[in-house]
């Protein structure tokens, strides 16, 4: 099970129980997060062996006991200062969807802050430009999954020449830059590591076939051959 599918889910249930002023049945917790029971009772244990205190069993079902706070969320106030400015960041730079997920997941966390932290980030000074390049490209979202879940894509494409092809990459990760956003993948047609750039992508489809390698593998080897130490994705374009 990937870790962050695991966290993201955790998190889902902490919601859903927040939600429940009454014990809410397992089966209808599990509906809800689209899993299985045994995979529910599992992660209620989990939570509680991290300090929630979830009260109920099968039985009679569960409510979250008020007053609960996961420790990591107890930030020193750089940290949650470097936190909220990434967010506004993304939220000033990136995809409509990615911008939304931001300031939500800023949300989900400045609600269960201190009131004292949750004044200090509704309160804060530091802010982000707003974006003033090209609008985002709108298969953002679809790159974004891809790369996520190791999915092959087929899209047409616009070289620095004017030439259009079509190619079928591995992505494995992507840069937004100042001016432009760049995808870095694998292309099958070239079988080598190549950078592109969104605003040239003419058409874009997720196959929804994996491709054969590992995304983290990938990853190094283009660092290692394409980002020498002292190398800036900026270099690539």
């Amino acid at each position: 099970m990937n870790r962050s599918v695991r966290s993201a889910r955790l998190l889902q249930l902490l919601d859903e129980l927040r939600r429940c002023r009454r014990p809410v049945s397992g089966t209808r917790l599990a509906e809800r997060l689209g899993v299985s029971l045994r995979t529910l009772y599992r992660d209620i244990g989990v939570l509680r062996a991290q300090g929630a205190d979830v009260a109920g069993d099968a039985g009679v079902g569960y409510q979250l006991r008020p007053g609960f706070l996961l420790p990591p969320m107890m930030f020193p106030p750089e940290e949650l200062e470097a936190l909220l400015l990434g967010a506004r960041w993304v939220a000033a730079h990136a995809d409509p969807v990615l911008a939304r997920a931001a300031a939500q997941g800023m949300e989900r966390i400045t609600s269960i802050l201190p009131a004292l932290l949750r004044l200090e980030v509704e309160t804060s000074g530091l802010f982000a430009p707003q974006w003033s390049g090209p609008p985002p490209e709108p298969w953002l979202g679809a790159l974004r999954n891809a790369i996520r879940v190791g999915h092959t894509v087929r899209m047409r494409y616009t070289d620095a020449d004017g030439a259009v092809t079509e190619r079928v990459v591995w992505p494995f990760a992507m840069a937004f830059l100042d001016q432009m956003r760049l995808l870095a993948g694998w292309c099958e047609l070239r079988q080598d590591f190549r950078h592109f750039r969104a605003d040239r992508v003419l058409a874009l489809e997720d196959t929804g076939v994996r491709y054969p390698a590992q995304r983290h593998d990938l990853l190094r080897r283009w660092r290692k051959e394409r980002l020498p130490a002292g190398n800036d994705v900026r270099d690539l374009t």
